[in-house]
């Protein structure tokens, strides 16, 4: 992945594979898993820890995956946004 640029999330049915969720270049959830709430926000961070660190383990990331989507959630992040905030990221872009 080149740095700074954003990952692209693909929706595809990966029940063949039995798996919610797969990334390379891009992260690919399964559509199922929309409207799941806590599921769908572990799986995202999960897959996008593997995108931006491709060398950690698969025990490291789940660890961190389930730990940083535990923490999102207790905190009340969830999918819908209404604030039209104007607060850059840490990137400083919106």
């Amino acid at each position: 992945m080149a740095r700074g640029r954003k990952i692209k999330v693909v929706y595809k049915k990966l029940g063949r594979e039995k798996i919610w969720g797969q990334a390379d270049d891009y992260i690919e959830i399964d559509p199922r898993l929309i409207g799941t709430g806590v599921k769908h926000l572990e799986v995202l961070v999960h897959e996008s820890l593997h995108v931006c660190f491709p060398d950690i383990s698969e025990e490291a990331i789940e660890k961190a995956g389930v730990r940083i989507s535990k923490t999102l959630w207790s905190e009340h992040y969830r999918r819908v946004d209404n604030s039209k905030s104007t607060i850059p990221l840490q990137d400083g872009k919106l």
